[in-house]
């Protein structure tokens, strides 16, 4: 099979396609035969190195952990799923292929309304969001700062936090004001005076802060916060030096909350953005602008 495959850390000049063998699934697994990949930060984090001591990674390895496409092979003991169904969900081996083994507990039926771009911006960003409004105990009628709202997973936390009854504020660059109010929060531009400005939208204060973004906007949010109490990010490490919590915990990958999402998805009630589609032979190409910050919504990868 075709697989983008990197043999030793460093940018995203290591990534090469190359022919690999197709996995065979084990007891509890599924092979699926990928239509479509969602391109994640962490994927680059990962290939540079920097994750070693979260994920420590094998060499040569694919990259990719979040897959949509069609169920091939079914292992030993899986019976929620059939050959030829439609799935999304995260995979055990790297999803930067044309095949990935996943368990079955951690995949949804993609419902018929949901393609497959879409499908595969899901998981992910669905499954952060949910573990950072958990971890932050977001209730309604509280005030969250999102800093990224108009990122993958900020699309979805304003969304989910907006559902709970919270007063959003969301910042994002210029161009993207419009569409974080679309969402449901109340957009700021990041950047300079923005503890003056966040003050001026929210003259009682702000209950917890979301950092997504991972800009240098955790001192600000101290401040806003008068401390560091319920503050978390998913991508700015001098969190542990600055005694903010850094969100790196084991994802949930609920299937039946992952099934429930992607409905809401097809339905039209969840709105999921999928910023830019590259093919899987442009994978470095998608990793490059996912390190730079891409901006708005999900980079996805299609498969043929």
């Amino acid at each position: 099979m075709k697989a983008i495959v990197f043999d030793a850390f460093g940018g995203t000049e290591v990534l090469h396609e190359a022919e690999t063998e197709i996995p065979e699934p084990g007891p509890g697994q599924v092979r699926v035969r990928v239509r479509a990949v969602g391109v994640n930060p962490v994927d680059g984090k990962i290939r540079s190195g920097i994750m070693e001591a979260i994920f420590p990674t094998t060499l040569p390895a694919i990259p990719g952990g979040e897959i949509a496409g069609v169920v091939d092979a079914l292992g030993e003991g899986v019976d929620a799923f059939t050959v030829g169904d439609e799935v999304l969900g995260w995979s055990d081996t790297g999803s930067y292929a044309q095949y990935a083994l996943a368990t079955a507990a951690v995949l949804a039926p993609k419902p018929a309304g949901l393609d497959w771009t879409h499908a595969a911006a899901l998981p992910v960003a669905s499954d952060g969001a949910d573990r950072v409004l958990d971890l932050l105990d977001v209730k309604a009628g509280e005030t969250l700062l999102i800093h990224g709202a108009s990122g993958a997973l900020g699309t979805v936390a304003v969304q989910l936090a907006v559902a709970r009854g919270a007063q959003v504020i969301g910042t994002a660059g210029p161009a993207n004001q419009e569409y974080v109010t679309s969402l449901g929060a109340t957009a700021l531009v990041y950047g300079q005076d923005l503890v003056e400005r966040v003050r001026a939208l929210a003259p009682n204060g702000v209950d917890a802060v979301f950092d997504a973004a991972g800009k240098g906007a955790l001192e600000d949010s101290i401040t806003l916060r008068g401390g560091t109490d319920r503050i978390v990010t998913t991508a700015d490490f001098r969190a542990r030096e600055l005694g903010i919590v850094f969100a790196e915990g084991p994802q949930r990958r609920s299937a039946a909350r992952l099934a429930e999402l992607a409905q809401q998805v097809a339905d039209g009630a969840l709105v999921i953005t999928v910023g830019a589609t590259y093919p899987l032979a442009d994978a470095a190409k998608a990793q490059q602008t996912s390190d730079a910050g891409h901006g708005r919504g999900k980079l996805v990868l299609t498969v043929d």
